[in-house]
């Protein structure tokens, strides 16, 4: 049965329309971000942060129908992690995150992140960081300790980079000792989609059976904009050919690359399905995929 029409818009998401297609039970949005005012950002970030609490984050999932969640740590925090926690907390079980920290990060922090549902470190080149540039030797060192420590097995590193950036980083990230997730299609241009060199190194990664992608984010490089994305059609059903398996979908809501009202989530789900071709590998995107990387429950 189809669910009701909605009369107001959710903050930071334009439009009332629903996802053409009911989501299933278990449907996971594998990136997003809580920005709750309680919480002040970093003293490095440049700009106010939207007010974008888990309160008003479950408004958009009764909007998509997600059920599961993957909260991700912005830059605006640099390494506190106490919103995203704070975050994990509220949201319970049906939530997971992904933190990010210093190269310094001791075990015991590394702990203190598992005991709240974290299962991952995020390493970003992209963004302004508290500590100043992202090295790959911080790349290395994060991924060495999450490797080594007895909380963390099963974590991996998601990684933010430009496309020259992963091509540069390949050789290492080839041999990385956990898992690897890359964020927002790896930013790869649309123009150039699968013939990308960046892409030839995802598929490669991908390839090794390490490597997972992250199938969110295509308004950062997309010219033709939504409701419809098609310009990202190519590179997004390449993925999806390639390794289904290890895909995830996400919102990125509250979308802070982009300006104020431009983002309906609900035509990012609709660009998943005509990414993904079928229900079934659909599905397996929002619900098998997500469970396996994230930890979550099998569904009753």
């Amino acid at each position: 049965m189809a669910l009701p029409a909605l009369t107001t818009p959710v903050p930071h998401s334009v439009g009332v329309n629903r996802p053409q297609r009911q989501l299933p039970p278990g449907a996971c949005d594998s990136h997003m971000h809580i920005f709750d005012p309680r919480f002040a950002p970093s003293a490095h970030w440049p700009r106010t942060p939207p007010v974008a609490p888990v309160a008003v984050y479950r408004q958009l999932q009764a909007r998509l129908g997600t059920t599961r969640t993957v909260v991700v740590t912005p830059s605006t925090y640099g390494t506190d992690n106490g919103c995203t926690l704070d975050a994990l907390d509220q949201l319970g079980d049906s939530a997971r995150g992904v933190a990010v920290v210093g190269e310094d990060v001791s075990a015991d922090e590394l702990a203190r992140l598992a005991a709240h549902r974290v299962r991952g470190l995020r390493v970003n080149f992209v963004s302004p960081q508290s500590w100043g540039t992202t090295t790959p030797d911080m790349l290395a060192t994060l991924a060495r300790k999450v490797a080594e420590h007895p909380a963390c097995q099963g974590w991996h590193i998601q990684i933010f980079a430009h496309p020259g950036q992963l091509i540069a980083l390949a050789p290492q990230l080839q041999t990385l000792p956990v898992p690897l997730v890359i964020d927002h299609l790896g930013r790869i241009d649309p123009a150039e989609g699968p013939a990308a060199q960046a892409h030839g190194v995802v598929r490669g990664l991908l390839d090794g059976g390490h490597t997972w992608v992250k199938l969110s984010g295509a308004y950062m490089r997309s010219t033709v904009h939504g409701p419809s994305y098609a310009d990202t059609l190519p590179l997004g059903r390449a993925l999806v050919q390639a390794a289904p398996e290890r895909l995830v979908w996400g919102s990125d809501w509250p979308h802070t690359t982009e300006a104020p009202g431009t983002v309906n989530d609900a035509d990012l789900v609709d660009l998943l399905q005509a990414w993904a071709g079928s229900d079934a590998a659909m599905d397996g995107i929002l619900v098998d995929n997500p469970a396996r990387l994230y930890g979550f429950d099998a569904l009753p």
